[in-house]
């Protein structure tokens, strides 16, 4: 959600509707046990089953209510925080492949010996990040 207030609202609307149904299967409870007591029938499967959700509601829709009731503590803060870290490598700069060792920005070449020195200097340390290949022994 975009909008502070939208979100208030929304988390408020879930914790009242929860503690709402919490609320209205807890008298179910009751009223079905009491109900249930005063019977002079036998048991019936249907009504136990009945007592029995109307039970395990209650706890339910209670979670429900106590999650909703820890966003609205929570505010805003976690809502609207950025999932990335603000900065990950420590100011250093971006790098070409994950296996760079050197990770400031550089400047284009200007000359044909430069551009042969870069490219010795890489391939060196290409030789000396990566070991010769070995092909697995079965």
């Amino acid at each position: 959600m975009s909008s502070v207030k939208t979100r208030k609202h929304f988390v408020l609307l879930d914790l009242g509707f929860s503690g709402f149904w919490a609320f209205l299967y807890f008298v179910g409870f009751c009223y079905l046990t009491n109900a249930w007591n005063k019977s002079t029938e036998p048991a019936n499967n249907n009504v136990q089953s009945a007592i029995a959700f109307s039970f395990f509601s209650i706890f339910t829709w209670a979670a429900c209510a106590w999650f909703a009731f820890q966003r609205f503590k929570q505010g805003t803060d976690a809502a609207f925080a950025p999932s990335y870290e603000a900065d990950p490598v420590g100011g250093a700069g971006y790098t070409s492949y994950p296996d760079a060792t050197d990770t400031g920005y550089q400047e284009p070449p200007f000359g044909q010996q430069q551009q042969q020195q870069q490219q010795q200097q890489q391939q060196q340390q290409q030789q000396q990040r990566m070991p010769d290949f070995r092909a697995p022994a079965y």
